[in-house]
């Protein structure tokens, strides 16, 4: 049976994730306890919220040197894949350190609304397992004010006046800017795709 852990990073938004997982017929856990995480097979990082708020939990718990070090495959989502990276103008927070970019707010466009909140499309950029069977042009759920730059660890943008990074991978790690918990058969088949034997 595989271990799933969700981080208890007091987002708003976990109850859903952990019942999306539920849905796939996995019991993921909800834990702050080093050991628990530690052991898992798949760790989750979600949030919803500030950077700062998300960090300074993370350093309170005193998890964040275990997530930098952990081996296994770690799935930010939303706020949880912004925290992977180096710093977020939100707030002017250090974060985790293992994307390489900064977090910026979105600029405001004639016409669009920020934050960025509904459906938007996928355009894919490049192959990975996180994304089999998620076609260019599939929708996907987004509620957010700031965003990670595209880069070369970017599998999938979207974009909402400008593009931005709505998926990334960089070793052991993938971020979903989107809400997979949301998203309805796309946001399933990633959760699905990160559990899968082929990922890791």
């Amino acid at each position: 049976m595989m271990r799933v852990v969700l981080i208890d990073s007091g987002g708003a938004n976990i109850g859903s994730v952990r019942y999306a997982f539920e849905r796939l017929g996995v019991d993921a856990r909800l834990s702050a306890d080093p050991e628990t995480i530690a052991s898992a097979d798949r760790v989750i990082l979600p949030g919803v919220g500030a950077a700062t708020a998300g960090m300074t939990r993370l350093r309170d718990l005193g998890l964040i040197e275990l997530v930098r070090d952990l081996q296994q495959p770690l799935l930010g989502i939303c706020l949880g894949m912004q925290m992977l990276f180096e710093s977020s103008e939100e707030g002017d927070v250090e974060c985790l350190g293992l994307m390489p970019g900064r977090v910026r707010r979105m600029p405001g466009w004639p016409g669009l609304r920020v934050p960025h909140m509904g459906w938007n499309t996928l355009q894919m950029q490049r192959e990975d397992p996180l994304l089999a069977g998620i076609g260019d042009g599939s929708h996907a759920y987004f509620v957010h004010g700031y965003a990670a730059p595209v880069s070369d660890d970017t599998l999938a943008t979207s974009e909402h006046g400008e593009p931005f990074a709505a998926v990334v991978r960089r070793g052991r790690c993938w971020g979903a800017q989107f809400h997979p918990e949301r998203s309805a058969t796309v946001g399933a088949r990633l959760l699905e795709n990160f559990l899968s034997e082929s990922l890791a």
